[in-house]
């Protein structure tokens, strides 16, 4: 059952690197809709922890947190690295992301800009324009992966 020499400790094959096979980047997940939302999101969430950071910093640990969250996600779904974990409800967890972006930005952009500060209120438009990227994303995962499933569920 077990032997000695595993695929883990076999010299790697001729043209590939040894241990990334399975962290390939899907270009098409890049260009596609989801991928653009996720990069959207990415950069979004950057841009509002440095004005954070130039401005309140007490607020930049959100912006950061939900920064390594949307990368997590952005990585495992161009990597089709997520496929491994199939016990998980991936839709589920996205549009759950999602939700408590909206409402973590939201009531920070509000917060920040009262300070009326020039960095927080270039914070509070970003923030503002990501939480409608953000509900756009929940409503895409919602309507195309969340409704057709308990559809399903309803024929069976």
């Amino acid at each position: 059952m077990f032997n000695a020499w595993s695929r883990r400790d076999r010299a790697p094959e001729d043209g590939t690197a040894a241990g990334l096979d399975g962290f390939a980047v899907d270009k098409t997940f890049l260009s596609s809709l989801k991928g653009i939302l996720l990069e959207t999101e990415l950069a979004l969430t950057f841009i509002i922890f440095i004005c954070f950071t130039a401005s309140i910093s007490a607020y930049m640990a959100a912006a950061l947190l939900e920064f390594f969250i949307t990368l997590a996600f952005l990585f495992l779904y161009a990597t089709q690295y997520y496929q491994r974990f199939d016990r998980m409800n991936w839709p589920c967890l996205d549009f759950l992301r999602c939700v408590s972006a909206i409402i973590i930005f939201l009531v920070v952009s509000f917060a920040a800009v009262t300070s009326r500060d020039g960095a927080a209120i270039a914070a509070f438009v970003f923030g503002i324009i990501l939480v409608s990227v953000f509900a756009y994303d929940a409503f895409k995962i919602y309507r195309t992966e969340m409704v057709p499933r308990a559809a399903q569920g309803d024929q069976q």
